[in-house]
Order: structure tokens, then C-alpha cells, then sequence
């Protein structure tokens, strides 16, 4: 995937102001306008150009697109940074509000990555109800936050810093932080959202402020990977013990257990503790993955070892499944 700069498609600094990027629009969407441009490659370019618009004109689009950094170049191969969005505060609209249904050939697979895949959950959670006297109540907000697996299993009080874009007196986008404190409730999953009532944008006159919404995900385990409710946990065994059987000790979010490996098992084998995955009222399952994990041939004991194995096993056929063997 190509990065795309916005910058340089619309000719402005990363500097501009929103009357900048306003009167840059208009004269380039002028000049490359299928309708009335002689330029081959028009039709791309005017694509391009109202893309760039897209999010430069939109202060919290603009804000997350400027967290990737300058050093990017355009057409570099791109992949965005892991959370690259996490902690940013953004308007609880969806991408079909933003920018209507049944454009989505129009964009870029960078646009689409970062900006409908980036805030697809964004969602609206409440309506924006208006009241007598231009009393409105304010907009719900969303934020993409990383929690670790094992306050999911036990539940846990967090403090967290967010980002909002905000306006300076000179018209630039620049971020505020401001600290939230909000409890994680036990069993919660990726996916999922925690509702602050009353801390999203202000209301208009006497309106009710709108909600925060914390959409949640999990920081990368150093031991455990998830997947929805359930729990994994890539188990190295002996080659003699996976063979012959053993009882070993292996770690869990909720502490260290005795695990007893079947003799004859082989990598890949899947031992279950049924209901020690995420808690809930339908808990997941905890996993152990067994993978056979064999010595180094590092010494010459080692080797004499091995060889002596291809000796006593030399019927063995590894590959005997395969239709074809070397």
C-alpha cells in the first residue's frame, strides 16, 4: 500500500490553515475537473485531490493523519504503526454520516485503512435530540483505548491522557490532552465500548453534555494471544515428554498451573481448560498449544545423540503422508 501526501497532492504546508486548504481545493478541483481539464490523467487526479480534501478539511481526520509524521514519502510503501490511533479523540459519527454511502471506489486503499477501516467504530451511540430554545444536546465522542488482558480478567480502574483537535487562535489544528479516569469492567473484550456519560462534547445552551465511548482493545501479551472470549498460550515441550507424557507447569492470566501433556501428543495439540478464558456470563476457554521444541545439535555428545536416533528410528517416515517424497 502506497502512502499517500496529502500535503503535497493540494501544493501546501503541513502548516496551512483551513483557508488555505479551502482555496487550494477550489482551484485544483477547477483546474482537473473531468468536465472542463485536457489533462490526461484528470479524472485520477481530481479523485486524488478531493481525497486529500477529505481529510485535511476535517480538523480530527487531519489531526490523526499529522500522528503519522512528516518522514513519509509519497508513493513509500506504507503500513500503518500498530495502535496508531489509540488515545485520539474523535466525533461519535460513523464513516457513511462523513462522507455518504456508495462512494467507496473513490478512495485510496491508504484513505480506506486508515480512515474507514481506522474509524469504523466509530459509531454514534445517541442522538443529538434538540430541545426548545436552541438547547441541543452535545455530540457523543469515541476513543480508541489499549487495555492489558489481565485487567479484562480481574476488572480494574485506569487513568489515560487523550488527544482532542482543537483550533488555535491562528486557525493551525493542534492536540489538547486531558486526563480520564474510568473503570474497566471485568470480561470486557476487544471490540467492545466503555460508556463515560456526560464527558463527551458540551451542549448548547441548557443541552445535556454527549457521552465518551472507549472502544477497547488489547495491548500485545508478551505469552498470550486472544481471540474473542477465548485465551491461547503457544506451550514449548520436550520432544521426550510430548512423547512419552508429562506433567509441566505453565502460566495463565490468573496464575501458574499444572499441565499434564498426553503421551504420543504432537505439535499443533490444543489442551482446553474449559471456562478460564475471559470471564462473562458465557465464559471462554483457556488453550494450551503444545509446540515440540528440540535440542540444539550444538555439541558433540549432541550430535552422537542424534545420530543414534536416526539409527533406532530409521524406519521412521516423517513425510510418509506426502504424495510425493524426496
Amino acid at each position: 500500500m502506497e502512502f499517500k501526501d496529502y500535503y503535497q497532492i493540494m501544493g501546501l504546508a503541513r502548516e496551512a490553515k483551513p483557508e488555505d486548504i479551502k482555496r487550494a481545493y477550489r482551484k485544483l478541483s477547477r483546474q482537473f475537473h473531468p468536465d472542463v481539464s485536457k489533462e490526461k490523467n484528470a479524472e485520477a487526479r481530481f479523485k486524488e485531490i478531493g481525497e486529500a480534501y477529505e481529510v485535511l478539511k476535517d480538523p480530527e481526520k487531519r489531526a490523526a493523519y499529522d500522528q503519522l509524521g512528516a518522514n513519509w514519502k509519497a508513493g513509500q510503501d506504507f503500513r500503518p504503526p500498530p495502535q496508531w490511533n489509540a488515545g485520539a479523540e474523535h466525533a461519535g459519527r460513523g464513516f457513511e454520516q462523513t462522507f455518504g454511502q456508495g462512494d467507496e471506489g473513490d478512495h485510496s486503499d491508504f484513505f480506506e485503512t486508515l480512515f474507514r477501516q481506522g474509524f469504523a467504530n466509530a459509531q454514534r451511540q445517541g442522538g443529538g435530540g434538540q430541545h426548545a430554545g436552541f438547547h441541543a444536546r452535545g455530540e457523543d465522542r469515541h476513543a480508541k483505548i489499549q487495555i492489558d488482558l489481565e485487567d479484562a480478567y480481574s476488572g480494574a480502574t485506569r487513568t489515560v491522557s487523550l488527544r482532542v483537535p482543537e483550533m488555535d487562535a491562528q486557525g493551525h489544528v493542534v492536540p489538547r490532552d486531558h486526563q480520564i479516569t474510568f473503570n474497566i469492567p471485568k470480561g470486557i473484550r476487544a471490540g467492545q465500548h466503555i460508556r463515560l456519560a456526560g464527558q463527551g462534547a458540551p451542549g448548547l445552551g441548557e443541552g445535556a453534555p454527549g457521552d465518551l465511548y472507549l472502544d477497547v482493545a488489547f495491548n500485545p501479551h508478551p505469552l498470550f494471544r486472544m481471540d474473542k472470549h477465548d485465551v491461547y498460550l503457544e506451550l514449548p515441550v520436550s520432544p521426550w515428554e510430548a512423547a512419552l507424557g508429562a506433567e509441566v507447569q505453565a502460566p495463565t492470566p490468573t496464575g501458574a498451573v499444572e499441565v499434564k501433556i498426553p503421551a504420543g501428543s504432537a505439535s499443533g495439540r490444543k489442551l482446553r481448560l474449559k471456562g478460564r478464558g475471559l470471564p462473562g456470563s458465557t465464559p471462554g476457554d483457556f488453550y494450551f498449544v503444545l509446540q515440540i521444541v528440540l535440542p540444539a545439535a550444538d555439541s558433540a555428545d549432541a550430535k552422537s545423540f542424534y545420530e543414534s536416533m536416526a539409527t533406532q528410528f530409521k524406519t521412521f517416515r516423517p513425510r510418509a503422508k506426502l504424495r510425493a517424497q524426496p
